[in-house]
């Protein structure tokens, strides 16, 4: 089998009593969609801080391309680009929708700002928003907030193509959007891994259905710290499993535990 471009091995992390990873084993390979699903709680966006180099997990080992990684991203770059949308958009306030964007070039890059802008604007037209660079974030719908950060994952530096990123990591995309917005999102999320040259890898954590559906193909299931199942989209409508057949019913009978 071709060697996974993310592989993570024996991953527990705990935050104080509170265990929300317990010797989790993961793999991505390049040209996957992978949905991570499960009840809130179970370590879904703490997995996804762990394999963008964000948060150091108490046991186990991370490979990136067959290479393990040691310590935190700022540590030392990975042999892999790997962005991260989060769930906020987590746009800077003060600054336009072009700053926000071109952020990392302005702060790091020897290219000249008319570069910049126009490497931005290209990213903008990606994403469906073009013209709206002048514009701060206080000025644009959810959506829009959401497009716009996923414009600045996607952002890469011309004269360092090994930096751009290869895997795209998505935190509850169209969490807090109604359904057409989310159904813009979802499509958007698609696009953007069939565009050349930008991220054909991704992996998406969510709990709405039409996400999951949408834009994942396969899926992993987390609870109580541990990969309960995965499996293909298509087969959560026919497997025996009570944990997805309860998650995806929206039932309160079942194995799993209301918390709170």
């Amino acid at each position: 089998m071709t060697e996974p471009l993310i592989e993570l091995k024996g991953i527990s992390k705990a935050f104080g009593k509170n265990k929300v990873l317990d010797d989790v084993d993961l793999q991505i390979y390049k040209g996957e969609a992978i949905g991570i699903i499960g009840p809130s709680g179970t370590g879904k966006s703490t997995i996804l801080r762990i394999i963008a180099g964000l948060l150091q997990p108490d046991a186990g080992e991370i490979y990136i391309q067959g290479k393990k990684r040691d310590g935190l991203i700022e540590d030392g770059a990975d042999i892999v680009g790997i962005g991260m949308v989060f769930q906020q958009a987590a746009l800077f306030d003060s600054l336009t929708v072009e700053e926000n964007v071109g952020f990392s070039l302005y702060q790091n890059s020897k290219l000249e700002r008319s570069r910049i802008r126009q490497l931005v604007n290209e990213k903008l037209d990606m994403v469906g928003l073009p013209g709206i660079g002048h514009l701060y974030p206080s000025e644009l719908s959810g959506g829009m907030r959401k497009r716009v950060s996923f414009a600045r994952a996607i952002m890469s530096n011309p004269d360092h193509p090994a930096d751009s990123p290869e895997v795209l990591l998505y935190d509850e995309p169209t969490a807090g959007l109604d359904p057409i917005a989310s159904t813009v999102i979802e499509d958007l999320i698609r696009s953007l891994q069939s565009i050349q040259d930008v991220c054909s890898t991704y992996c998406i954590v969510t709990h709405q259905e039409s996400t999951i559906r949408r834009t994942a193909d396969r899926l992993i299931f987390l609870y109580e710290g541990k990969v309960q199942w995965q499996g293909k989209v298509s087969e959560i409508d026919h497997t025996d499993h009570p944990l997805i057949r309860q998650f995806m019913s929206g039932s309160i009978n079942g194995p799993i535990q209301l918390v709170g």
